[in-house]
């Protein structure tokens, strides 16, 4: 009989753990990170100091053990905080993420176009190279919220999800 409630408080504790996890993936967030979230918030939850990014420099955050790299930048704070120190775009290669379709890492260019053909704006597009070359089997599959003011973007390669990206989309 102690064996039996011993297990049952392990399941509990291990459930109630697990429930407290946020995996999410939207057009606004990755995990626990969400695009205009402020730095010293960011750092609060990261426990570590990030630094400005500058293009090429991203600041790689783990949550529950899985990377994120988040790009910060000043002015981009959306509407509310124009000037603040805020997150702009992030990436994750870990499966783990998903969306509330089950979309992520893994999954197939088949299986986005499937889920999202509704979606009001997506695109879908080869990658090209420095010289504007296309890419033998990569691409991407973006997914627009114009409320938002950003993009979902996964990258694919032999037609199967390697990267996602959530990223303010400056309408370029």
């Amino acid at each position: 009989m102690r064996k039996i409630i011993s297990f049952f408080i392990l399941v509990l504790t291990f459930g109630s753990l697990t429930a407290q996890e946020n995996f999410e993936l939207s057009t606004l967030r990755i995990g626990p990170y969400k695009i205009f979230m402020e730095k010293s918030e960011i750092e609060k939850m990261a426990g570590t100091k990030l630094k400005i990014s500058d293009g090429e420099q991203k600041n790689g955050v783990k949550y529950n053990g899985e990377l994120i790299n988040i790009e910060i930048f000043q002015g981009y704070g959306g509407d509310a905080k124009p000037d603040a120190v805020t997150i702009a775009g992030m990436t994750t290669t870990s499966k783990k993420f998903r969306t509330k379709s089950g979309m992520g890492v893994g999954s197939s260019r088949d299986e986005l176009i499937n889920t999202y053909k509704n979606y009001p704006i997506f695109s879908v597009r080869p990658e090209v190279d420095d010289n504007g070359k296309r890419i033998k089997d990569a691409g991407y599959f973006n997914i627009e919220d114009y409320d938002a003011g950003t993009q979902l973007t996964f990258k694919f390669v032999n037609n199967i999800v390697t990267e996602v990206t959530v990223y303010i989309n400056e309408g370029c």
